[in-house]
């Protein structure tokens, strides 16, 4: 992991790492902690962590997010818990200093937004971009009823593009869209069928363009 953090901080457009939480061994909270504290002591780059306990199988409390943020190599976390939980609401009433709370869950963008997440790592956004940002910017300008609207507009999209495993729906739909020369994916993954493409098509074609 090191050695690839290192090969990266090579690449001058390269500000930040993504990590995940390790997954497999499913170690103990403060294995999670320890694992992360001895990345950050020696990455020359910044980390997020990537939080994503329904495919690494370890939760992390709000006490752990919050121990996290507070190593300064540590600037932020793509939270993706598979919902909002109490933890969540906890975390974002009192966000941690120079740390960025990511919404990682597409569904559920609209209200992590709302809740004061700093803004999203999302697939969906590489349809109807210029929505997201809108959608980001009325969140961090206090525009309710316009991240509302908005919100509302883009969730037919995003179920539609997450009806089938992530990102074949997508890679789909940037196919067809010609922004990709092919659609195809690696086993275990299989290409999302036609129906569930032509459906995030129709979904992206409908979604109508933002107004601030």
């Amino acid at each position: 992991m090191l050695a690839a953090l290192r090969e990266l901080a090579e690449r001058p457009a390269v500000s930040a790492a993504l990590v995940s939480v390790p997954y497999h061994l499913r170690p103990s909270e403060a294995g999670v902690l320890a694992h992360f504290a001895a990345l950050a002591a020696e990455s020359p780059l910044p980390l997020v962590v990537y939080h994503i306990p329904e495919r690494t199988g370890q939760d992390l409390s709000e006490a752990a997010v919050r121990r996290l943020a507070a190593h300064p190599m540590i600037v932020g976390m793509k939270y993706a818990a598979g919902g909002i939980r109490p933890d969540t609401v906890a975390l974002l009433a009192d966000p941690p200093a120079r740390f960025a709370v990511l919404a990682g869950d597409d569904a559920v963008l609209t209200p992590m937004l709302a809740l004061g997440a700093a803004g999203g790592i999302t697939a969906s956004a590489h349809l109807r971009t210029g929505e997201f940002v809108a959608l980001a910017e009325a969140a961090r300008g206090g525009r309710v009823d316009q991240l509302r609207a908005v919100g509302n507009r883009l969730a037919g999209l995003v179920a539609a593009l997450f009806a089938a495993p992530n990102p074949t729906v997508l890679k789909g739909v940037l196919r067809a869209a010609g922004r990709i020369p092919t659609a195809a994916v690696r086993l275990p993954l299989l290409p999302a069928p036609a129906e569930t493409v032509g459906a995030a098509v129709a979904a992206a074609g409908t979604i109508g363009e933002c107004t601030t």
